[in-house]
């Protein structure tokens, strides 16, 4: 999983880096033969790994290429909710209410709720093109697991240089993207004109086909 993480990662960094917002696809619906599959994957990391729905979620999804960088994290995160549900009955009925330190989950929980609105207001507002190359470069620290894991086992030495190249390409990318959208952004801001268009069209189809129905 790990790997499949870090190949993510690294395509959503390098598209949305070199390529920008990406124009084909883009307003497309997602298919619920691609979203089901994800959806169970996710789910299942998520509940084994005690995280994993956004990580496997978000790139996956920003890897079609049909739903921008902000529409996605929201639509990730607002589902997420019901994930953490699900799986807090699950635990609660299966291992018990008495292995569960409350206390932890109390501080994890108001770091998050402070956190949450903070966070949710910087992707409305940053750019999807910058956007994207952010996301990208968060799952790509997913490599500390890879490289930690017994299958490699890295050195410490090794780590910190891992570490060093992937924060200073990250960097780089990301300034890339700023110096980049700003040139192009009114080339952008069309291109999510159109795809929002896109999907209203599709919306307004499917309830025509429905009501005739």
């Amino acid at each position: 999983m790990s790997i499949i993480l870090l190949t993510l990662g690294l395509y959503v960094l390098i598209r949305f880096t070199v390529v920008g917002l990406p124009k084909g696809n883009l307003g497309k619906p997602l298919h619920k033969r691609f979203l089901a599959p994800l959806g169970i994957v996710a789910g299942f990391v998520d509940s084994t790994g005690g995280g994993g729905w956004g990580p496997v979620g978000t790139p996956a999804i920003l890897a079609s290429g049909r739903l921008e960088p902000r529409k996605t994290i929201g639509s990730i995160d607002t589902s997420e909710f019901l994930i953490a549900i699900a799986a807090s009955i699950g635990f609660i009925v299966g291992i018990g209410s008495k292995n569960i330190d409350f206390v932890w989950v109390a501080a994890l929980l108001i770091g998050g709720v402070i956190a949450a609105p903070i966070a949710a207001w910087l992707v409305r507002h940053i750019p999807p093109r910058v956007l994207g190359s952010g996301v990208g470069g968060i799952i790509l620290t997913n490599a500390r697991t890879l490289l930690r894991s017994d299958w490699i086992g890295a050195s410490e030495r090794v780590l910190y240089i891992c570490y060093t190249v992937i924060y200073a390409v990250w960097t780089a990318a990301l300034a890339y993207s700023v110096l980049q959208y700003r040139p192009n952004r009114d080339e952008e801001r069309r291109i999510i004109a159109e795809a929002e268009a896109a999907t209203a069209n599709s919306a307004l189809e499917g309830e025509t086909a429905t009501t005739r129905l």
